[in-house]
């Protein structure tokens, strides 16, 4: 089940109450490339993709955190009966099913992390979960941008980007310009 677009823009201004910061704009971002996208695509609603990437990252409402903010959205979002955009609130950060994969501080009790690396395989990929996977990596707070760019962005700041993981992004971007016949380089998204 999802939130309806309005509940969802809700959702995420109250969540960035309790923790203001540039994730706000980085999910708008996210949200207004996965619809754009998904709207070129004839088997994807633009409005489900706009809401699961507006929702990707809520779980950043719970301050400063790495790992942790994938289950503390999921918790969240399941917790208000949400699955579908819970879901990809794990999926977003795992394009490869292997939570070693996972750029950043492991943040999380060893029960939370059995919990996401329980649920990242069983969960079997849908195009929604590929597309958020891709805008996430494409969505600085201030628009969209090269792949190549963002990811640079985040080895910068992490200090590493595990290879197989840049290769499946980019892999996801060939898929996606194939699937839509979007030049995703070239989306222009502004917040």
């Amino acid at each position: 089940m999802l939130p309806s677009k309005e509940e969802a823009e809700r959702l995420l201004e109250e969540a960035c109450l309790k923790n203001p910061g540039p994730w706000r704009e980085h999910s708008i971002v996210a949200g207004k490339c996965a619809q754009k996208i998904a709207s070129a695509c004839k088997d994807l609603d633009p409005v489900k993709a706009y809401i699961l990437g507006l929702l990707h990252d809520i779980g950043r409402q719970e301050g400063v955190t790495a790992l942790a903010h994938v289950i503390d959205g999921y918790e969240y979002l399941m917790k208000l009966g949400y699955d579908e955009a819970a879901r990809v609130c794990i999926t977003h950060s795992f394009s490869i099913k292997d939570i070693e994969t996972y750029i950043g501080k492991n943040d999380v009790s060893p029960e939370a992390y059995k919990k996401i690396k329980k649920l990242i395989d069983e969960y079997e990929y849908d195009d929604y979960d590929r597309l958020i996977q891709l805008c996430d990596s494409i969505a600085l707070p201030q628009g969209s941008t090269k792949i190549e760019e963002r990811m640079s962005d985040v080895k910068k700041r992490h200090g590493y980007y595990p290879q197989d993981k840049w290769d499946k992004h980019i892999e996801l971007k060939k898929y996606f310009e194939q699937k839509s016949g979007l030049d995703i380089d070239n989306l222009g998204i502004g917040v």
